[in-house]
């Protein structure tokens, strides 16, 4: 599990947490019009792998992104965010591929 993630057991239940704002991938997200909080990492998400985005609850706020679900299916959510959140330059391309695409974040 990266440094800026946290899965927590709930009893049988699974959650993935990071917070928001603090993250090397922030600066780009800024320099990119958007807020780095939890609404734009939901749509990272949705952006990248919508069918994983479906099978799993996002629940985030602001300071932090929150979604809830199957231990392995938030394994490989972790997966899909991890180089994301440390990579400026790689946040930045996905930004200008989903923008390009006509996608839009709700941050």
């Amino acid at each position: 599990m990266p440094d800026h993630m946290n899965l927590i057991d709930m009893g049988g239940s699974f959650s993935l947490t990071f917070g928001c704002g603090e993250l090397p991938a922030d600066v780009a997200i800024f320099a990119a019009g958007h807020e780095p909080n939890g609404y734009f990492w939901e749509g990272v998400v949705e952006y990248l792998d919508g069918s994983l985005a479906s099978q799993v609850e996002l629940d985030s706020e602001a300071g932090s992104f929150y979604a809830r679900g199957d231990r392995a299916l938030l394994g490989q959510l972790s997966e899909l965010l991890e180089a994301y959140l440390d990579s400026p330059e790689m946040i930045a391309r996905l930004i200008r591929q989903a923008e390009t695409s006509g996608f839009e974040f709700d941050d």
